[in-house]
């Protein structure tokens, strides 16, 4: 039998240097061409003879399927599936596979940093100790600067699927309430964590954190009016999708101190051109992640072994 013709279109996403990616390049009737960056211009020309491709992020719309005329999987690196015309594929019969929960330890992980490093004013007790604000200080300490505990705060979470469970485990380990958001046109419903209306939701959280996907009804979803129902010192916490945050809005809430701050590890355009609206430097209780919060060693590992699994599966079931 002739091996099937594969392309990983941009292994580099993966960053691979760390990575262990036999499990996908040591796959027996697979024939691999790497690629470890592929531009929207390569990609049709790169996948015109592959049976199989796997991209994270290099999009494969309605004109590259129909350029490649043997495609009959395509496996994306990751948990969206935007980068995919999903319509077309379907059209022509073309397998889809994605990864899930892949990340879940790495992206807690992260948002509790930003929880932290915002509640404990971290960045700025370290500026004052390198600076030299500690050294004059007429005492042993520097307290200029309000810390909040978060035991007793109330942690709301929106998306309250595995990966806001974890966050939710999380939090109640440092003492938080727990509770989580119905998003519009969904009924609050009972379970094992409180779950309210939005308004009443955003009315009662200390720290907002948000975990659902991007869809029609959670875009914009937090925005001006949302923002203006927010406690003063709320901090709100995105690590899922720009999108989901009206980034005008948030801006605006912040230089006028309207919530207490916030932490982000996703922006609408990504990456960001240098003048975007939350890049702005005179924002201060603001910290901004490049999209880092999945990229555990052990995440990345995992992802890789998911891709793998499901594959292996296709093959054997083809």
């Amino acid at each position: 039998m002739q091996p099937f013709n594969g392309v990983l279109l941009d292994a580099d996403s993966l960053r691979p240097a760390d990575l262990n990616l036999d499990p996908i390049l040591d796959m027996p009737d697979i024939s691999w061409q790497v690629y470890y960056t592929s531009s929207p211009e390569q990609v049709a020309e790169r996948i015109a003879g592959a049976d199989i491709v796997l991209t994270n992020k290099a999009p494969i719309r309605e004109q590259e399927i129909n350029a490649a005329p043997q495609l009959r999987y395509i496996g994306v690196l990751a948990t969206g599936t935007n980068a995919v015309d999903l319509e077309a594929a379907e059209a022509r019969g073309i397998t889809i596979t994605n990864i899930t929960d892949y990340g879940t330890p790495s992206v807690a992980q992260h948002t509790f940093a930003l929880i932290l490093a915002l509640t404990t004013q971290l960045k700025n007790y370290s500026d004052s100790a390198l600076d030299g604000r500690w050294s004059k200080s007429d005492y042993f300490c520097l307290l200029d600067f309000p810390v909040r505990e978060l035991s007793g705060l109330t942690l709301g979470i929106i998306g309250y699927g595995v990966l806001g469970r974890a966050v939710a485990a999380v939090g109640s380990a440092f003492g938080m309430e727990i509770t989580a958001a119905s998003l519009p046109g969904r009924s609050p419903a009972t379970g094992e964590v409180t779950r309210l209306p939005l308004k009443q939701f955003l009315q009662q959280a200390d720290i907002v954190s948000i975990h659902c996907p991007l869809a029609s009804n959670t875009r914009n979803l937090i925005s001006t009016r949302e923002l203006e129902l927010m406690k003063k010192d709320a901090l709100l916490i995105n690590c899922a999708r720009g999108s989901i945050v009206d980034e005008q809005a948030l801006a605006l809430a912040l230089k006028s101190n309207s919530i207490g701050g916030a932490g982000l590890d996703v922006l609408n355009e990504e990456p960001p051109p240098p003048d975007h609206v939350l890049l702005d430097p005179g924002i201060k209780n603001l910290i901004v992640t490049p999209h880092c919060a999945w990229g555990a060693k052990e995440s990345r590992q995992r992802l890789v072994n998911q891709a793998a699994q499901h594959l292996q599966k296709y093959l054997v079931s083809d």
